[in-house]
């Protein structure tokens, strides 16, 4: 498929079948009969907003920002595996570290057996994280990791109950979604966590107190301090106020500029742990090595992952030496945790990311997307708002722009008309599924961003003249 002296992972879509081909399909007719329905989407009986019948495509291989499917269709990817593969796929070095690794040791009991990966990575990690954090707790998964962060501020501050926020998305383990408030995933499992109260997230395109950013005055930081302080409202012995800088599931949410210091704020005056989930946007992705870093503040615990070996599942807590001494030995291990494989992958993507300067690579390349697509929106009817930060980048489609009706159908449209055309884009994201979440990787050539961009250009015009 890739002709001599082309290099896979810098390449422009090559589509040999419309997908998906037929071997998609026969793998989707294997996950049909044996997979549970919950991680095969095309057995729920729901139309599918892509029009592809609710069959995925299977991938075979991928480099850089480039994929190869089942049926050898090579597309561009602005997902990077949902925010995962940050410095490319199978990437190199990182390759070759796991490689090395698994002919030597693959597992070790991390309660008793440490390894030098570990050690390394626990070095790594504490020179990119601000001071005072330094200390981590190795996982395997981001719900696992939003658990360990519950349990340590519990175990510090000796309180109970946790504030959340409406639309924040932590994982679906019983912590992790206790603190997620999407119903669809709480249907049904209920009870979680007790103690989790739920406020409204700095959502200035879609305000829940229908006011407008700057004259709103943060009233959403107005009426968290008085959920936590006022003696009427039930909310006693908060442990930590726990939120992702960007909302990420409800369509890329930047909030304004003085969101997080306000929140560091009312915790430092109310003796609260801050606990920011990085899972999303860590390790460059926003244009800082961690997103909370735009905003000139610290939190109490950070939690991370994805992005972390950019593949490799590996996850972290990371606090100070004060917060991590609550803890008692063995009081919370796993069979996984700390992982050579893992650590390994870790070491070798975290070199990756400052060697070639991916930090860097991705605030350059989001300002160059994020004017461009400010530049469709103002030509697009159905561009309803563009926000992001670095590589982390947001598309809202509506029908109206004033009345700002939500435009899922069309959503899925184009995206289904972007994979057939070797763009392949996240399924639509947002509460009323009408957001593009894009997030390639921070490899990802300029040749290979402007493809994408004309291409979004072009299948958002074409379901514009269908619609209107």
């Amino acid at each position: 498929m890739v002709r001599k002296n082309e290099e896979l992972g810098k390449l422009l879509p090559n589509m040999r079948v419309e997908p998906p081909g037929p071997r998609s399909k026969a793998i989707a007719e294997v996950l049909t009969q044996y997979e549970t329905p919950t991680l095969s989407p095309m057995v729920l009986g729901e139309e599918d907003p892509l029009g592809m019948g609710g069959i995925p495509v299977a991938w075979k291989q991928a480099r850089g920002a480039n994929l190869i499917d089942v049926d050898d269709n090579l597309y561009v990817d602005l997902t990077a595996g949902f925010c995962v593969a940050i410095a490319g796929h199978c990437h190199p070095k990182i390759v070759q570290a796991i490689q090395r690794q698994a002919e030597t040791l693959i597992h070790a009991p991390a309660a008793q057996s440490p390894s030098s990966s570990r050690a390394e990575l626990l070095k790594k990690l504490a020179e990119v994280v601000p001071a005072p954090l330094r200390r981590s707790h190795f996982l395997s998964g981001g719900g696992e990791a939003m658990d360990v962060a519950m349990k340590l501020a519990r175990l510090y501050t000796k309180s109970q109950c946790f504030m959340a926020f409406h639309g924040g998305f932590h994982g679906k383990t019983f912590g992790a979604l206790s603190l997620t408030s999407r119903k669809g995933y709480r249907r049904g499992v209920s009870p979680l966590v007790p103690g989790v109260f739920h406020v409204p997230f700095a959502d200035c395109y879609r305000c829940p107190f229908g006011k407008d950013y700057p004259e709103c005055d943060l009233q959403c930081l107005r009426y968290l301090e008085y959920v936590i302080t006022d003696p009427a409202t039930a909310v006693t012995d908060v442990a930590a106020i726990i939120l992702e800088p960007i909302e990420g599931h409800e369509g890329w949410i930047v909030p304004p500029k003085e969101f997080l210091p306000g929140i560091r704020k009312i915790c430092k005056e109310n003796n609260i742990l801050m606990v920011l989930d990085e899972i999303i946007t860590g390790f460059g992705r926003t244009g800082k090595m961690f997103c909370f870093q735009h905003s000139g503040i610290t939190p109490d615990i950070l939690v991370c992952g994805k992005g972390m070996a950019s593949g490799f599942p590996i996850s972290a807590v990371v606090s100070t030496d004060e917060i991590m001494g609550a803890w008692e030995p063995f009081q919370h291990t796993s069979t996984f945790s700390a992982n050579p494989l893992g650590c390994a992958a870790g070491v070798a993507s975290l070199s990756v990311i400052q060697e070639e300067r991916l930090v860097e690579r991705s605030a350059k390349l989001g300002e160059h997307f994020l004017k461009a697509l400010h530049e469709m929106e103002e030509r697009h009817r159905l561009v309803g708002d563009v926000r992001g930060m670095g590589l982390m980048v947001g598309v809202e489609l509506v029908k109206d722009k004033e009345t700002k009706e939500p435009a899922p159908k069309e959503t899925g449209q184009i995206i289904g008309r972007a994979l057939k055309k070797g763009v392949f884009l996240q399924r639509p994201g947002g509460k009323f599924e009408n957001v593009l979440k894009i997030s390639p990787p921070l490899v990802i050539t300029e040749e290979q961003l402007d493809f994408g961009i004309h291409t979004l250009d072009e299948v958002i015009g074409e379901v514009e003249r269908k619609t209107f």
